[in-house]
């Protein structure tokens, strides 16, 4: 299983009158950890679309645990597993970058889909992601 931790801040747009982020944001957020995971890994997901590999959401999970607002820190910690023959995982656990407290958490699952959308076994490429093993660019 691969993991990546990157930070992000939140914008003022992302916050509210009751001082916390939108809601909505959330999936935003657990996107941004998973291109940061796949580019860490050493393919983008530009690239896995360039080798005709799709990879739309079938499934979410979304807990909130703790506020944050606007200039604050934020770590995302992503890691991806295998879910079935076509699928991946991405859980994302999200964390105040100052002090470790809990903002977040959840999961994507994402079928594997040829451009044309037919479902496809998870390349040699992505299973070595898998097994935690990096890709140069």
């Amino acid at each position: 299983m691969f993991s990546h931790t990157c930070q992000l801040r939140v914008r003022y747009s992302e916050s509210d009158q009751m001082g916390t982020f939108y809601n909505s944001r959330l999936l935003e957020w657990m996107e941004v950890g998973r291109s940061e995971l796949t580019r860490a890994a050493g393919k983008s997901y530009a690239e896995w679309e360039g080798a005709g590999v799709m990879a739309p959401i079938v499934e979410a999970n979304l807990k909130f645990k703790g506020r944050a607002g606007y200039d604050d820190l934020l770590n995302l910690e992503t890691c991806c597993e295998r879910e079935g023959r076509a699928r991946l995982k991405f859980n994302t656990v999200i964390t105040m970058a100052e002090t470790g407290q809990p903002v977040a958490e959840g999961f994507t699952i994402h079928a594997l889909t040829s451009p044309e959308g037919r479902p496809i076994r998870i390349p040699g490429w992505i299973e070595d992601l898998l097994n935690g093993e990096k890709h140069e660019q």
